[in-house]
């Protein structure tokens, strides 16, 4: 890539924003004309000192060591001003100076959802985030989340195991895979989708970088779904964020016994839309954006679901289950059918109104 190791250095510059290099850009031309000015030439930006100071004394060798990080590890560089660069994330406040990035590059063009929520989400919001995102997914759209245990982790495996492409957002350098538990993820995540970050190599996971991270999640996609969040989460950051940058808020609502349905109620109090279904998000999409036709064609249709829900199998669940709730261990005992497969049943049982969860993961026919 030409000029990377300019690029680099104004990455590593501390305290240079988009804006103040934007103007920089159109004044001087290039990146590496931006280390040959003086003092005089620096004042007319609303530069700190110590941005200044980095402009004129830039660490070659740490942009050097970074460079051959990149090389070993597959990993570009998407500045700004690139044709790679999602249009979307230009035009939020202060966007990043630069992604480095690992997989798919291409991804970032396309039209994308963000899917976040809890980490430590209920057997039923992991199963409803995974079927959220395969369906999306299936229908053209690239599923973006924070690689985060539980909603985010689900999220991202379900656009996967759909054929279909997901980034993930973090919130430390790319060579820091965070967190650990996710390792195999991530690795599945650069081989067939898309891992980015604005920090450069070495950066750890500091509490202050994931408030960073989510303006990214969300200033890239048209609306952010949120499944699963109590009052206090990460998530409603991402969804606030999302409103302030003009994007839509989806969320799913949940039993009002259960904790994590809390955060979705209150931002469906705020204005969240309400879904219930892949095919509710999808429709308002279509009202934001030119997105091609086919993405409606994949889309289940809730009648669709109304009639797998009538076949035998479905039968033997709510058959299973009484009007207390149930384990899912048990439904899959008394059953005989797969723990994933009883989980996507019963997600569609509860859009429809025929079963309710309840904390621990259990659940309760309605009628």
């Amino acid at each position: 890539m030409k000029d990377l190791r300019h690029w680099l250095a104004l990455v590593r510059t501390p305290g240079l924003g988009w804006p103040s290099l934007d103007a920089m850009l159109a004044e001087f031309g290039t990146p590496g004309a931006l280390f040959t000015l003086n003092p005089r030439q620096l004042t007319p930006f609303d530069l700190s000192p110590k941005t200044r100071d980095a402009l004129q004394n830039p660490d070659w060798e740490r942009v050097d060591t970074d460079i051959a990080w990149m090389e070993d590890s597959g990993t570009t560089l998407v500045p700004a001003t690139s044709k790679d660069y999602p249009e979307f994330l230009r035009g939020i406040d202060h966007p990043p100076i630069a992604l480095f990035a690992r997989g798919d590059v291409g991804l970032l063009t396309d039209y994308q959802l963000a899917i976040v929520g809890s980490r430590n989400p209920t057997r039923g919001g992991t199963a409803t985030a995974a079927d959220f995102a395969g369906t999306l997914a299936r229908a053209g759209l690239v599923i973006t989340s924070g690689l985060a245990s539980g909603i985010d982790a689900a999220a991202h495996a379900g656009a996967l195991d759909a054929g279909g492409g997901t980034i993930a957002v973090c919130g430390t350098g790319l060579d820091r895979l965070y967190p650990a538990s996710n390792k195999e993820l991530g690795e599945r995540i650069v081989a067939e989708g898309l891992m980015i970050s604005e920090f450069p190599p070495g950066t750890s996971p500091r509490p202050e970088n994931f408030p960073r991270r989510n303006r990214i999640i969300s200033g890239m996609s048209l609306g952010t779904l949120v499944v699963e969040a109590a009052q206090r989460s990460g998530s409603l950051i991402t969804a606030r964020l999302a409103s302030e940058q003009g994007r839509e808020v989806f969320a799913i609502p949940g039993s009002i016994h259960n904790p994590l349905a809390r955060g979705c109620h209150r931002l469906i109090r705020d204005g969240a839309k309400l879904v219930e279904s892949a095919a509710d998000v999808l429709e308002d999409i279509r009202n934001l954006a030119s997105l091609p036709t086919q993405l409606a064609d994949t889309i289940t249709s809730p009648e669709a679901e109304e009639e797998d829900s009538n076949d035998p199998d479905y039968e033997r669940v709510l058959q299973t289950l009484g009007f207390d709730p149930t384990p899912v261990d048990v439904i899959v005992a008394q059953t005989g059918l797969k723990a994933d497969v009883i989980s996507s049943m019963l997600l569609i049982l509860e859009l429809q109104g025929r079963v309710e969860a309840s904390p621990g993961g259990r659940y309760a026919r309605v009628n």
